[in-house]
Formats: C-alpha cells, structure tokens, sequence
C-alpha cells in the first residue's frame, strides 16, 4: 500500500511524462500515461486496501476482510479522511461481534470523520443504537434510531428498524428496578 502523498507525486510525475509524451508527437502513449495518471488520483480517493476490504464482506468473509484492513497501520497518515472514516466503519462491523465497547468508539469516529453514502451513516447510527440500547442507554438509542431511520432513503433497512423498534419496546415494558442485595452501604443501612 502507498501513502496518499506517494499516490500524488506518481500522479504528478505521470502527467509530466504524458505533456513530455505529447510534445515528442507519441500521442498513444500519453494518452496511456494519462489514463495511468488517472488510476493513480482515483487511488488516492478509494484506497486499495478498503476496497479489497469492501469485497470480502460483500462475501461475508469476515477474516479476510480483517486481515486486509489489517495492513493499514497508521489510517490518519495513509487515508483521505473519508477514507479514514470507512476504515473505522468496517473496524466498528468487525469488532461488533465481539466487544462492544470498542465497536461504539469506532463507529462514534467514523460518522465524525463522515461517510458519504447515506446508507452507511444509517447503518452506522443503528449499530450505535443497539449498543446504547444494550447498556441501558434509551434516549440516545431512541434519537440515534431516529437519525438512522432519517439517512434511510432507500429503506434498505427496513427491517431492522422495526426488529430494532420491537426490540426498544420489549425492553421498556419491564420493570426498571434491581433484584437481590443491595450493592451500597447506604442502601443495606436503609434496610435495617
């Protein structure tokens, strides 16, 4: 993987060996530098790594897809911010199989950075909902719902909306105290 800054020198320098190209009268071959050029600036914007990511998903093959997000070691030196943003959009999708807390920080930083399909802002924004409404945080996953269901243009999640809504009123149905032993020593004095 090349650094962004790499990517544009590249660019550059092949733009300068196309005009050189084009003045020596060897049209075809400036114009196969120019279209070299333009692979080059269409990696700086979609990087090559998150793409690759991208397809292992599409074929569910989460391990794959942590092992080529894997090579990125410093996202903020080697991503365009976007870029930056779906990294941790896709770290967020990994990691939410197993830790929550870690996944609620990414996916926190990546609609900060910013997404620019509505569609994963949406599913970004439901995925932090549920982890809010796993620990018992209800006003911010009934807002965060709300927003994802507002970046939903397309209904593409529909359905988990509504699991996700069912869900929010199953939980506000039960009772809102704890069972057992007190846990404080004020609470166990009250008792006596």
């Amino acid at each position: 993987m090349f650094n962004k800054n790499i990517k544009l020198v590249l660019a550059i320098a092949t733009l300068a060996a196309a005009i050189w190209q084009f003045t020596e009268n060897e049209i075809g071959n400036g114009i196969m530098l120019l279209l070299l050029m333009g692979i080059f600036i269409f990696l700086y914007f979609k990087n090559e790594i998150i793409l690759l990511a991208f397809l292992r998903l599409r074929k569910q093959d989460f391990p794959g897809a942590q092992k080529w997000l894997s090579k990125i070691k410093n996202p903020s030196s080697a991503l365009v911010t976007k870029q930056e943003g779906y990294y941790n959009y896709l770290q967020g999708l990994m990691v939410s199989q197993t830790n929550m807390t870690q996944a609620e920080k990414y996916f926190k930083k990546a609609i900060s950075l910013g997404l620019s399909m509505d569609a994963d802002l949406a599913m970004a924004k439901l995925s932090l909902a549920g982890i809010a409404m796993s620990k018992n945080r209800r006003r911010e996953a009934q807002t965060l719902m709300k927003e994802a269901e507002a970046h939903d243009k397309h209904g593409m999640l529909g359905e988990q909306l509504k699991t996700m809504k069912a869900n929010f009123k199953a939980a506000g149905n039960q009772p809102k105290h704890q069972y057992g032993r007190p846990t404080s020593a004020r609470a166990g004095r009250r008792q006596r």
